[in-house]
């Protein structure tokens, strides 16, 4: 027989949830988890906005992805540079495609992983069919964006655009020391307590 006090109904789960809402508001903690989407960039980018106009003071960003749709990833990357709160950006498990593309969104020193994650960089990639015309019309924008996403990964790594470009060729997966040697990282931090000693 179940035990009714054990039992996780509707009317028990919403208060719940609000609960975690509300504390993740009031911590200034927004979570990026799992794959990205026109949806998970709509959520994020409200969280974003309601915490920058409740308060100039930090806000956390946790991101373990493995990516996702590069244009909802763009979407959250300039919301991170649009609004005046500082931001800092913790990677944690894995951090890839469309998902390191958000991540940089924020300047080096407030980019934060855990010791464990993994990043992964490389260029787009796409599934056109149809038409010839169009397919040239895909393949065209693919290569638009590789460029686009090699211009973002040198100006926030320091590294040469033409040393990028190689390096997106194929999958460049990097472990936490190792992204930070190739400047995506800016500190491998252990404690929550480290961020505040940016």
């Amino acid at each position: 027989m179940n035990d009714p006090e054990n039992e996780l109904t509707p009317a028990t789960a919403e208060p719940r949830n609000s609960f975690l809402e509300e504390k993740a508001f009031k911590s200034r903690t927004v979570l990026v988890f799992g794959a990205i989407s026109d949806s998970s960039a709509s959520e994020v980018t409200r969280r974003l906005i309601a915490l920058d106009a409740d308060s100039s003071a930090p806000i956390d960003i946790f991101v373990s992805s493995p990516g996702g749709h590069l244009e909802s990833g763009d979407a959250i990357h300039d919301m991170l540079r649009f609004i005046s709160a500082p931001v800092n950006m913790i990677g944690t498990g894995w951090v890839g495609s469309a998902a390191t593309h958000l991540y940089l969104g924020v300047p080096r020193e407030r980019r934060f992983c855990t010791p464990n994650t993994r990043f992964l960089i490389h260029q787009p990639s796409g599934g056109a069919g149809g038409q010839a015309t169009d397919i040239a019309i895909h393949a065209q924008e693919i290569i638009k964006a590789r460029e686009r996403i090699a211009r973002v990964i040198a100006r926030e790594t320091g590294k040469p655009l033409d040393t990028v470009m190689l390096d997106i060729e194929r999958d460049r997966w990097l472990s936490a020391q190792e992204a930070v040697v190739y400047g995506l990282v800016g500190r491998i931090i252990e404690n929550k307590s480290e961020l505040k000693k940016r």
